[in-house]
């Protein structure tokens, strides 16, 4: 009596739930599902792997808008070294009005021209890197989320300290000039201001001593940010005359630069070289020297620092795995589709084929029953 109202208790809480439950005999397990499931939660987890990759990292927005800012003041700051001596070279700026500008800011430190063993290796992979960025231009915006604000990258002090004399010039520095075109130079002599424009004095020095071999190791405008290369930066000529001309055209872009690290006024620039040597007898007029003439785009640049929001990382993560199972679940019942037609159509056709061989043995069996009869 007992069990058999155990029995009946059990039944009456089985009705009782609410939620149907399927019977263990309708799951079927197999070899093919599990190989499934395991291929997809692997799938599930790689790709979640990789997107958190891409959510951690960040891209640059670039924005283009008319510049409207003509009042302020354009800084050019300036590192060259120049195979003469500092008292026979001079430095200065010429805007588009011929108003000479005052180059206070730029200092003349006599050194040696010839690079040192290490430094020589550190221009060597400056050099090396400026003709990869010429090669990919998407470094670039990995030299902008890389910027830190601290001291200029410049040239390394050299590590020994040589006996011979110093046989070049290095200039130094920056200077402030209105934001119009203009021409940064440096020639033979010293700058001197008179009220038809400029004239520097070269009467004193001799041809020969003639030799605007120079370096370029540093030449930004604006905000000066470690970390960003500009395209002059390492740039190395050597004379083949003492009467040469070196000429950079620069189209300026004023850059508005928004990083995690750091945020800045800086400007962009693109140049142009040409180089030629003087002769007036040849027709190849000029004056020796290097001169740098720049101009300003009428486009500003504002460069963004982006970053993917969680929620979207959230969302592709759902469609991550949303997508594989229904993917897998797919495939799988196509296999199995397949799998199941295949063998279906061996099974029937070894069974026709064993059908047709009892039909034949039996016709065969019943032909010397009729040739028997018959001869009966």
């Amino acid at each position: 009596m007992r069990r058999l109202n155990r029995k009946k208790a059990f039944s009456l809480v089985k009705e009782l739930d609410a939620f149907p439950k399927i019977p263990e005999s309708y799951v079927e397990t197999t070899a093919s599902g599990g190989t499934v499931s395991l291929i997809a939660f692997t799938t599930m987890a790689l790709l979640a792997f990789f997107e958190f990759f891409v959510y951690r990292d960040t891209w640059m927005k670039y924005d283009y808008e008319v510049d409207k800012d003509f009042s302020s003041k354009l800084r050019i700051n300036i590192d060259i070294t120049v195979a003469m001596r500092c008292q026979h070279v001079g430095a200065d700026v010429l805007d588009l009005a011929e108003t000479m500008v005052a180059s206070d800011g730029l200092q003349y430190e006599p050194v040696i021209f010839e690079l040192s063993p290490q430094q020589r290796l550190w221009h060597r992979t400056l050099l090396l890197i400026q003709s990869r960025l010429r090669e990919e231009h998407s470094l670039q915006d990995v030299l902008f989320k890389s910027v830190l604000k601290g001291s200029p990258t410049a040239l390394p002090p050299r590590e020994d300290s040589p006996n011979q004399p110093f046989n070049a010039c290095r200039i130094h520095g920056h200077v402030y000039v209105n934001k119009v075109a203009g021409n940064f130079h440096i020639t033979v002599g010293k700058a001197i201001p008179h009220p038809r424009g400029h004239a520097h004095l070269a009467a004193l020095v001799s041809h020969e001593t003639y030799n605007f071999s120079h370096r370029i190791d540093h030449l930004s405008f604006g905000e000066e940010i470690p970390g960003i290369i500009n395209p002059l930066d390492g740039t190395e000529k050597v004379c083949s005359d003492h009467n040469q001309m070196f000429q950079y055209f620069i189209t300026i872009v004023p850059t508005k630069l928004y990083t995690y690290k750091i945020t800045a006024d800086t400007h962009q620039y693109s140049v142009t070289e040409r180089e030629r040597v003087i002769n007036h007898a040849a027709g190849s007029h000029g004056v020796s020297g290097i001169f740098m003439k720049y101009d300003l785009s009428s486009l500003m640049v504002t460069v963004t620092e982006q970053h993917m929001p969680f929620w979207q990382f959230l969302v592709r993560l759902c469609g991550i795995v949303g997508g594989i199972f229904s993917t897998t679940g797919m495939l799988h019942g196509l296999v199995g589709f397949t799998v199941d037609v295949v063998c279906c159509r061996l099974k029937l056709g070894v069974y026709r084929s064993k059908q047709i061989h009892l039909l034949d043995g039996q016709l065969n069996n019943h032909e010397p029953l009729l040739t028997e009869n018959h001869t009966h």
